[in-house]
């Protein structure tokens, strides 16, 4: 601690998952000198346990990789405690994630044809994205296949491994039913001996997180270092200048500086910090004039569904397997109304077999949004049918249909200065959003077969995980906290490389845009700093 004390960093970053990682090596190999702070320890490389989720141990909680303190949420209403899905540690969130890696269409950023945009277009729009995809793609290894509904990618994805028998038998059942998958883009090199680590730490460096692809390489150019279990409290300065980075380190409080700061602490923390970093020049906090810090929080709807392959052949192959985007728009399907376009997204395998859990926590879902559920001794009994439902679906796969969230400033990240680590939002579902739910899942019946399909959730469950949007860019200051460049539109020298910066959410996962939008926003800091040095204005 004391060399790393006496660092004289060119950047502060501030977190190292998916878009802190990735915009950290891109600027240390552009020769810039990097200072990660990361709040979770680093977990050993052969660390392989899945995220933590006990609420009652936040020591536990944080060496296990998930964030320590409660998250707190109204949701739909109703106050509740979920499930957090933010990860500490270097690689974040990203060290847990199941690496699938989907490249946006041209309509999520654009209006396309029939589909106007909801918010008129992103700043920056697909072309000028392209080449970043195409950077991030490489860096992050994607083998798959193309969508042989959408256009290939500039760059080749490399090839996957071969589907087991039985999943290749079930791709050609989809064909024959008019549906069009292609093997999942995913972040794996499936290096010898690879477990794919879906939901769990890799210990190969085989799967490509914000760690393996990001901070490792980075640290390897020997222009950055890492501080973990480095706490930041707030940010500091004064008009259009951050000027100190407050970071608590073995319980003393430092201040850090550098020329730039990017801020990458997770579309949940970075509006918080930003919220606690009220002074008498920031006095809604810092970046936050307008009032939207926090404000426009999406998640995706996802809908759980079991789907069988056929039985007697081999499933020894890759688990997770192949998407479709059939319902991506969701028109044109007769008896379905409406027939124009509508915004809706996704089916993925997950990787995962329905099991007896799964299959019991989905039924105990069930009961407790049904009249039943204050019957005694109903919820106990429910082990039966789990258990005869488990032996029936012995050769399912779960699959979820992700449905693209809108933003309303309603949804919103709040602050707590009570409790200032508690991550706290509240988030009500659109009315628009449940009626696309309800036509997508119609949808979903119909083009895969009544009696194929097996829903495996009753209420609308938010993605916790995909959490975006609360510090969205746009050219207009009044819209957005970001401008184009995902630099703050008040400050001069703090930028966002994390999914806040995303005014909409998407039909796709957003790890592939957090990492492109990094490498961008990182090729900018370097251009802006080599023309610095240079004496250019």
């Amino acid at each position: 601690m004391t060399a790393a004390a006496q660092f004289s960093p060119d950047v502060v970053v501030i977190g190292a998952g998916m878009g802190g990682g990735l915009a950290g090596r891109a600027l240390a190999e552009a020769g810039l000198s990097v200072l990660f702070l990361e709040r979770g320890p680093t977990p050993p490389r052969r660390a392989v346990n899945a995220m933590a989720a006990e609420p009652g141990n936040a020591s536990a909680r944080e060496l296990l990789g998930c964030w320590p303190a409660p998250t707190r949420a109204i949701i739909g209403g109703v106050p509740s405690l979920p499930v957090a899905n933010q990860g500490v540690g270097p690689g974040g969130t990203s060290a847990f994630y199941g690496a699938a890696l989907e490249r946006p269409a041209r309509r999520d950023l654009e209006t396309v044809g029939a589909m106007a945009h909801p918010t008129g277009g992103w700043p920056v729009g697909h072309d000028e994205f392209a080449p970043w995809f195409d950077r991030a793609q490489q860096l992050l290894y994607l083998s798959g296949t193309s969508d042989p509904l959408g256009d290939p990618p500039a760059v080749p994805l490399l090839t996957p491994p071969p589907l087991s028998p039985a999943h290749e038998a079930q791709v050609a059942q989809l064909r024959r039913r008019g549906l069009h998958p292609y093997r999942t883009p995913l972040g794996i090199r499936y290096l010898p001996g690879c477990l794919e680590c879906i939901g769990h730490r890799c210990p190969l460096s085989c799967k490509m997180d914000g760690r393996s692809a990001g901070v490792e390489p980075a640290l390897a150019t020997g222009r950055a270092q890492l501080w973990d279990r480095a706490v930041v409290r707030r940010l500091l300065g004064r008009g259009r200048r951050v000027e100190g980075v407050e970071v608590e380190v073995e319980g003393r409080l430092r201040i850090v500086r550098a020329p730039v700061v990017v801020l990458a602490a997770g579309a949940m923390s970075s509006p918080r910090l930003l919220l606690a970093s009220a002074s008498e020049d920031w006095p809604q906090g810092c970046a936050n004039g307008s009032g939207l810090v926090g404000r426009g929080l999406m998640f995706h709807l996802d809908e759980m569904f079991a789907l069988w392959a056929p039985r007697g052949l081999s499933r020894q192959g890759p688990r997770k397997t192949f998407s479709l985007r059939d319902f991506y728009d969701g028109a044109g399907v007769p008896g379905l109304e409406p027939a124009a376009p509508e915004r809706l997204g996704l089916v993925q395998a997950l990787g995962v077999r329905a099991e007896y859990g799964l299959i019991l926590a989905a039924l105990r879902a069930r009961l407790e949004s049904s009249a039943l559920h204050r019957l005694p001794g109903l919820r106990l009994a429910l082990h039966l049918p789990a258990a005869m439902a488990a032996r029936l679906l012995g050769s399912a796969d779960l699959y979820a249909a992700m449905i693209e969230d809108l933003p309303s400033d309603e949804n919103r990240v709040l602050y707590d200065p009570d409790n200032p680590d508690d991550l706290l939002f509240t988030y009500d579902f659109p009315a628009e959003l449940l009626a696309r739910r309800h036509r997508l899942r119609r949808q979903l019946v119909r083009r895969f077969g009544r009696g194929r399909i097996l829903f495996l959730n009753h209420r609308p469950e938010p993605n916790l995980a995909h959490a975006c949007g609360t510090l969205r860019f746009s050219d207009d200051p009044a819209r957005g906290v970001l401008d184009r460049d995902c630099r703050a539109h008040e400050l001069d020298n703090l930028y966002v490389a994390d999914a806040s910066f995303m005014p909409t959410s998407t039909g796709v996962n957003p790890s592939l845009t957090i990492a492109a939008n990094a490498l961008r926003v990182a090729g900018i800091i370097a251009a802006s700093r080599s023309a610095s040095r240079k004496g250019v204005s």
